[in-house]
């Protein structure tokens, strides 16, 4: 499992580190403030729906956040949710993800991304993020100072569905 997800941190690095890289992503489309787009590698093809924050505090600590859904069929891999707050997260600290008075904790912190362990726990947040205008990733940097990153989930579900049906 932890090999896969260095897989996914080297290639999600280069995407946005190296811009000849990113050119051999296939962009499927734009749902408001979502994207969704396809990587086909040697061994098979990587489906995600990616969107940046709106809003991020403190404003002013810019950072390349992101958070994604992300499909590998030839890993039996779906719904894998990750987030990225553009830092190396504090391994004392939780990142958690929260939408109205749901709250869900990132279990696995590495080289910048955070995931969630159990595929059961990914398809909850994929609801509450279907039925939600918002949702807001909290972290913390190494120094241990929180971060809030809100993401607008305005065309998640259209996204979501095209990377889904990119990827069947």
């Amino acid at each position: 499992m932890i090999k896969k997800k260095l897989i996914i941190i080297l290639f999600f690095t280069t995407m946005f580190l190296i811009p000849s890289k990113a050119e051999e992503l296939k962009k499927i489309g734009k749902f408001k403030d979502w994207q969704t787009m396809v990587l086909v590698e040697p061994s098979g093809k990587v489906c995600f729906a990616q969107s940046s924050p709106v809003l991020q505090a403190p404003k002013s600590n810019k950072r390349e956040a992101r958070l994604f859904v992300t499909f590998r069929p030839s890993e039996k891999v779906s719904d894998e949710i990750s987030a990225s707050a553009g830092y190396e997260f504090n391994k004392k600290n939780s990142v958690t993800a929260s939408s109205g008075k749901n709250k869900i904790k990132f279990d696995i912190k590495q080289q910048g991304f955070a995931w969630i362990a159990e595929n059961k726990v990914e398809k909850k947040m994929v609801k509450l993020m279907k039925k939600g205008s918002r949702i807001m990733i909290t972290g913390y940097n190494e120094k241990g100072s929180q971060t809030i990153d809100h993401y607008s989930l305005l065309g998640f579900t259209k996204a979501y569905n095209a990377a889904k049906k990119a990827c069947s």
